[in-house]
């Protein structure tokens, strides 16, 4: 056990266990779990000389590193509360998440995907690769407690509007523990993160879990399945989670690379068929897989288990995990309780107590039914919602994003199948000007985050609407 109450005691509390094993390794930069919490606590102190005092939020727009791993870190080892922001978005959708947290200061890396990161008015903005920030500090470690607020990660919704999700230091520990016996994973192991560290998935489930046992973090900035087979076959990887697109990837592209060291896959981000979970563990080299299901509201709620059969394990996203009751409405909404439930929404007391009843249950917003072990199947979302590539896209955000272009007077997205990313937007537009498919779709590029991006654009006279005036994506086709 660590004994760590907090994300900064586990970074202590891993030096102490583990010391000179390796922590990160990212290109030439390798630390030892000594060299990260010495790095992390003078970040700590260059955070506290910003004036980043505790409680206070500070922003992270930027890609999986050893960087980011040092400052967010380091900023909570300074009593500071983490926001990651999502790479994929562009300025006006990153500076409201920026400006509605109150974050007093955004950390991005300029450059990546040749982008500049800015801020908006007003918000310092420090560039993680190229100021000598992190290491500018005197070291220093303020405490926190268990109970404090940790991390605000932005969720979308159906409002179209992204939500601010409070999670505490305790609550990410006790359930990220319990992941680390789920998953197998080992003292000592590599753990290769794609996931980006931005949604928990990369972040808790794989930063914060690699602290609690003792693996090696090897931060992956963008998944290009070249660059990940090089890696485990160099690194000798062998904790490789992600969505069912990487390791279709792997299936294609692995011939002639040697990925014997590979233990562990884990998934969960979309539907997976009952042939690709026996692939993976027949035609690659893992020994185990686990599916799980989780939201940022709550974390990681249900998982499979070792013995679980490959139709189970495909069909169903598992058994709840230790702590959690899962229910399901009348409806077959999917309801969810226990201690890692958020704390709410940032300043929005309407949306948290439409999302958590009076008893404690979390509307999932996902349609499901257990099975007679009590496993959860999930069968629909009940929020309109689709899944590209891993990611999430709401066709309310993505609607809001159309409208504002002078040429569309109504807008309509649903998600489509597609071979390669599981799913992709399709938007069925009236418009009130001359506009043609490339032009939508070029304009929506320079505004939204790729993922959100209609794939395909449809032009119509008009939409099918009920007697309210809403949309029946039904009779969209």
């Amino acid at each position: 056990m660590t004994g760590a109450r907090t994300i900064p005691e586990l970074v202590r509390s891993a030096a102490d266990r583990f010391g000179d094993a390796e922590a990160v390794v990212d290109g030439d930069l390798r630390l030892t779990f000594a060299d990260l919490a010495d790095r992390v606590r003078r970040t700590a102190g260059a955070f506290a000389a910003a004036g980043v005092g505790p409680g206070d939020r500070v922003a992270v727009w930027a890609p999986n590193s050893a960087e980011w791993i040092v400052a967010a870190f380091g900023l909570l080892t300074a009593g500071g509360v983490l926001v990651p922001v999502n790479t994929r978005f562009r300025d006006e959708e990153a500076h409201d998440i920026v400006v509605r947290s109150g974050a007093k200061a955004l950390c991005v890396q300029n450059g990546f995907l040749d982008r500049e990161f800015t801020g908006p008015p007003g918000v310092p903005v420090i560039d993680l690769k190229k100021d000598g920030f992190l290491a500018s500090g005197e070291p220093l470690e303020r405490k926190a407690g268990e109970d404090d607020l940790a991390d605000i990660i932005f969720t979308s919704g159906t409002t179209g509007r992204p939500k601010g999700v409070m999670t505490t230091h305790g609550q990410t520990l006790r359930l990220y523990a319990e992941w680390c016996e789920l998953a197998g994973l080992r003292q000592g192991d590599r753990y290769l993160i794609v996931n980006p560290f931005f949604h928990i998935f990369g972040y808790k489930a794989g930063l914060v879990a690699s602290l609690i046992r003792g693996a090696a973090v090897l931060p992956v900035a963008v998944f290009d399945v070249d660059r990940v087979l090089e890696l485990v076959e160099r690194e000798r990887v062998t904790v490789l989670p992600g969505p069912p697109t990487l390791y279709h990837a792997l299936l294609e592209a692995g011939g002639g690379r040697d990925l014997s060291s590979l233990r562990v896959a884990v998934t969960g981000a979309a539907d997976i068929q009952v042939e690709l979970v026996r692939r993976i563990t027949t035609e690659l080299p893992f020994s185990h897989l686990m599916t799980g299901y989780g939201l940022t509201e709550a974390g990681t709620v249900t998982a499979s288990r070792p013995d679980d059969p490959y139709e189970a394990v495909a069909t169903t996203v598992g058994r709840p995990c230790e702590g959690f009751e899962v229910s399901v409405a009348d409806d077959k909404e999917v309801l969810v309780r226990g201690y890692s439930v958020m704390r709410g929404y940032l300043d929005d007391q309407k949306a948290t107590a439409e999302a958590i009843d009076e008893d404690g249950w979390l509307r999932t917003g996902d349609l499901g039914e257990l099975d007679d072990e009590g496993r959860l199947r999930i069968v629909g979302r009940k929020k309109d919602m689709f899944i590209v590539g891993g990611f999430n896209a709401y066709p309310a955000e993505i609607e809001g994003f159309l409208l504002k272009h002078p040429a569309v007077a109504q807008a309509a997205v649903i998600g489509v199948a597609d071979a390669r990313m599981g799913q992709v937007g399709k938007a069925y537009v009236v418009p009130r000007g001359r506009v043609t498919e490339a032009e939508l779709i070029a304009w929506a590029k320079e505004r939204m985050a790729g993922f959100k991006v209609p794939r395909y654009v449809e032009f119509r006279s008009e939409l099918p609407l009920n007697a309210t005036g809403k949309v029946m994506k039904d009779q969209l086709s």
